[in-house]
This record gives structure tokens, sequence and C-alpha cells, in this order.
């Protein structure tokens, strides 16, 4: 007999099967970094030692500590999990230096640009680095990750040509190349669209989503993408997986403003901030 919660979702966002996709690539015992403002990967590396990666670790930018613990996601109280339930703390040059060499560990990066080779841009959109067109977030750890780490996952949670070009205007994390000595680029990318790897050194199509095509998908990437033989929809989330995310690591929704934008996104994000408020209130 099949456990209810093994069973299938009907009832899933496109925000959750992403949390859920991520989830399924951690594997137990594994290293797990992050950056700061990734709760879309949070929610799924929880998610995953809430499964089947029960000695999972997080490595997070946020004090840069290792944690082995976990807490609901939040916005205003994020520091009460990476920072006072870490470890242990370490400074940003052992970590380059040491620590990823090391420990190898597993990290998602979200791509502003992004090419068919995997090269991947983080810094400023536009030729003119000291006039862009718009100034990006920065690099953090990427170009010490990228030149040498066989780990590097990436996730788009809006696919469109803007983010899939065929030249990244800045290189910042580097892909596949026939000549690199160290590393191999990239190994998987999931988007609200699907899922890819990179096949000879090429992004390729390997899922849909439920409700999407490939040509759909083919006509908001920028350049010729590669497609598996046999291309399959996206397995679905479990009904335990949609309960973990929405009762326990993720009740405020704070993984949905990374699929949001303009006005929906800053009324989630008040709605997200009164809900913590009241609960400060009451604490």
């Amino acid at each position: 007999m099949t456990h209810a919660g093994s069973q299938p979702a009907d009832d899933y966002t496109i925000d959750e099967l992403m949390a859920v996709c991520i989830a399924r690539q951690v594997q137990d015992g594994e290293i797990l970094a992050h950056g700061m403002a990734t709760p879309l990967v949070a929610a799924g590396y929880i998610l995953a030692q809430r499964t089947h990666a029960s000695h999972a670790y997080f490595a997070s930018a946020i004090g840069q500590g290792v944690v082995r613990d976990w807490a609901p996601l939040s916005i205003t109280r994020a520091e009460t999990l990476w920072l006072g339930k870490a470890l242990t703390h370490v400074s940003f040059v052992v970590i380059a230096a040491d620590l990823l060499r090391a420990f190898a560990p597993k990290e998602f990066f979200r791509p502003a640009q992004i090419d068919s080779s995997g090269n991947f841009n983080n810094v400023a959109i536009g030729s003119s680095y000291e006039r862009p067109r718009l100034r990006l977030p920065g690099v953090a750890g990427i170009p010490d990750v990228s030149v040498h780490s066989s780990q590097m996952y990436l996730y788009v949670p809006r696919h469109s040509r803007a983010v899939f070009v065929p030249r990244v205007d800045w290189i910042t994390g580097l892909g596949h190349h026939p000549d690199r000595q160290e590393g191999s680029g990239p190994r998987y990318l999931v988007s609200d669209l699907g899922q890819f790897d990179w096949y000879d050194g090429r992004m390729r199509l390997i899922t849909v989503h439920r409700g999407v095509s490939i040509q759909r998908i083919m006509a908001k990437t920028g350049f010729d993408l590669a497609v598996a033989a046999h291309v399959q929809e996206t397995p679905a989330p479990t009904r335990e997986q949609i309960r973990l995310l929405r009762e326990e690591i993720d009740p405020l929704g704070v993984r949905r403003l990374e699929t949001l934008a303009g006005a929906a996104r800053r009324d989630l994000m008040r709605a997200i901030l009164e809900q913590e408020a009241a609960l400060d209130t009451r604490d």
C-alpha cells in the first residue's frame, strides 16, 4: 500500500515545483552552499534535509556559517537561522582558499544572463562596466567557485530571452570550455519552464514542467537549445513535500518572492512583513 503523502500532488505552484527540483539534486551528507537572498534554494535544501538527506549541512553566505539545524524561512528573522544556529563561522578568505577545494560544497547560483555553454553574468548588463544599462548585485564568490567546482548548479525563476542569451555581457561564472584544466562548468539548471543539463558542453532540455511545451521553451531561449531524445514532464512533487513546504518550511511563502516581479512582488513582501510583525508582537 502506498502512503498518501508519497502520492503525487495535484495542487502545486511553480515555486514549489522548483524547490522540489532543487531538493532532488541533493544527496545525503553533502555541504549545501547558498547566497543571501535565495529563499527558493533554502526551501529546497531544507526540504531535502527533512526528507531524504538528513545528514546534509548548510553553508550560508549570511554570516558565512555552517549550519545543521533549520527553521522556517523568514525575511526579518533570517539571521536567527543562519547566524543563531551556526556551528561555526569562517572568513571569506578561508572559504575561497581552503574550504572550496577541500569540501566541494554544492551550490545553486541564479544567473542574470547565461549562454549555451553555461557562462553566466551577475555583475552588469551592457558593454560598459562604468556606465551599464543595469548594475547587478555582483559576483561575490562566483569566480572563485566556477573556475574549479564540479558542484555548480543554477536556477532561473523567470525564464526569458533576457536571461538566456547568445553571448553574456560579462563572464563572472565560467561555463564549459574544451581547454579547461579544472572544473566542468554548471551541471544542472532548473527554471520555471523546465530542467536542463549540459551535454558535450551545450545546454540541453531534459524535462518540461506541467503545461509547458518544448516550443514555448525554445521561443523564450535566446540561443539554439539542445533537446534530449526523450523529453518527459517533470515529475510532480509528492503531497508530503508540498505539506512540508507550506506548513513547516515556508508557511509565509518567502520562496515566492523569487518568482514574482513588480507590484506582485511588492505586495507579497508587504504581506510577509505584516505577518512577521504580528509574530514579533506575540513573542
